[in-house]
């Protein structure tokens, strides 16, 4: 398992023990399983945690699941703005950035990621009608959302970025077309992804980065 990074260690630090352990479980059954096929009793026999306790942490079994959805969302959002920093943090030009965010993109918008997109959709779902998954995953979205804001923000500062376009409108831009490749990924019949990449790179050149 991938190292935790500095925030998730700080956000973690007031969680109890056995609460975590419930947590961390459920999002290792959510590598191979589905939300349906996860019940409590799977889940205390793999944890090793009694029903008391679990209801002891927990509101119920679906808060729960909720919390584990959120983790999984929240190191996606982790693993993305660690790879966009790095990225614009090591190009010095426009012409460099340019190639460098659409080979970024070539990863973000893998049909191998397929999984990844929809349980991100899965996730952001459940938010309607339910204002405690709401307020959860909408705590990390807006991690996500702001921390590319912030960095189309230092571009716009170095004479990168576009003038015209408000940091956070690029930054929903960029996670809309990357989450938007759902739409294909479980069809029967599959758009060629090179001419995918190709409509990505028009985006990148022209609307977040055009040449002044």
């Amino acid at each position: 398992m991938a190292s935790l990074s500095a925030q998730e260690r700080e956000a973690r630090k007031g969680i109890h023990p056995t609460k975590e352990e419930l947590i961390k479980t459920v999002v290792v059954l959510l590598d191979n399983l589905t939300l349906d096929e996860i019940t409590s009793e799977k889940v205390l026999e793999i944890s090793g945690i009694s029903r008391g306790s679990l209801y002891h942490h927990f509101q119920d079994f679906a808060e729960l699941l909720e919390l584990a959805q959120v983790r999984r969302f929240a190191s996606y959002v982790d693993r993305s703005i660690e790879i966009l920093t790095d990225l614009f943090a090591e190009v010095g030009n426009r012409d460099e950035l340019v190639i460098r965010l659409t080979e970024v993109s070539k990863t973000f918008q893998a049909p191998e990621l397929s999984n990844t997109r929809i349980e991100r959709l899965t996730a952001i779902s459940k938010v309607m009608h339910n204002p405690r998954m709401a307020s959860a995953l909408g705590q990390e979205q807006e991690r996500l959302t702001e921390s590319i804001a912030d960095l189309y923000r230092d571009l716009q500062a170095r004479g990168l970025g576009n003038p015209q376009l408000h940091p956070r409108t690029a930054a929903v831009m960029f996670q809309a077309y990357t989450l938007g490749r759902t739409v294909d990924d479980f069809t029967i019949n599959h758009m060629d992804q090179e001419n995918w990449l190709y409509a990505v790179s028009l985006i990148v050149e022209n609307i977040f980065f055009p040449t002044h």
